[in-house]
């Protein structure tokens, strides 16, 4: 009766170990027990590539002692493609992480615009602007700038609104612009009042409120030098005015 032959690439039994306890023997055991799998699976490495990154190519053969500066172009290839996939995996923690920034700023702006909405009255939205939205923005301080032109600034709410001199918020945001970043920036009084001291970065909105109303501007503040910086996006921050210029129309029952 003839044996059968065993399978080459079958795994080898706990019998078939070498006795003692050698530990260099049971590291060769286990080396050729994940090669006799690897046989028996071929198309592993295929169904999971990222283990390609851990593993080292093989020297390409006879190219060892040929005396001469040989490039083994597999090894080059392998090297560039770990380096391009550890440089996409960065650029993709990079993106989530700013995708989570950004999720988190749109939450904070559209609670800020949920709370405006609920002002009772026009003292209440100022009210809001001051004291609340600066909680809301984790900022250090929130104003309403309005240039003091005589009569357009009504007397019964300026002890809560700055007042500015006049052309002030075009030579600060130019002919166009709706927002204006700056970094490391030493809070300016005329803006933020007795809380200038604190601040060291601000963002500021132009309000176009209505043609029969004076220039105005809202100031946001933050201690943080690199809080806002002129390379973020504004869209947010464009949207926040918007709302602002619509409830503070209708509280006034100005037209636009």
């Amino acid at each position: 009766m003839t044996r059968k032959r065993q399978d080459a690439a079958q795994e080898p039994t706990k019998a078939e170990e070498p006795a003692g306890s050698d530990a260099a023997a049971r590291a060769a055991i286990n080396a050729d027990m994940v090669a006799a799998w690897l046989r028996r699976h071929p198309d592993f490495l295929v169904r999971h590539p990222d283990i390609l990154d851990s593993l080292d190519p093989p020297a390409t053969p006879g190219l060892e002692d040929t005396g001469r500066s040989v490039i083994d172009m597999q090894q080059a290839m392998v090297l560039r493609l770990r380096q391009e996939n550890e440089e996409l995996r960065r650029t993709r923690d990079e993106m989530i992480t700013t995708l989570r920034d950004n999720l988190h700023s749109q939450h904070k702006i559209h609670e800020v615009v949920i709370t405006l909405l609920s002002a009772q009255s026009f003292e209440h939205l100022i009210e809001t602007i001051s004291n609340e939205m600066m909680v809301l923005l984790d900022l250090d301080a929130t104003s309403l700038c309005v240039e003091n032109e005589t009569g357009k600034v009504p007397q019964m709410h300026i002890g809560r609104i700055q007042c500015l001199p006049a052309d002030s918020v075009n030579a600060l945001f130019g002919p166009s612009a709706r927002v204006v970043l700056r970094d490391h920036q030493p809070g300016d009084p005329a803006l933020f009042g007795p809380a200038s001291e604190l601040i060291q970065s601000d963002a500021l909105l132009r309000l176009s409120i209505s043609g029969s109303t004076p220039p105005a501007l809202l100031a946001l503040g933050s201690r943080d030098p690199e809080h806002f910086s002129s390379s973020q996006g504004t869209e947010l921050l464009q949207f926040l005015g918007h709302c602002l210029e619509r409830l503070i129309r209708g509280w006034l029952e100005i037209p636009e």
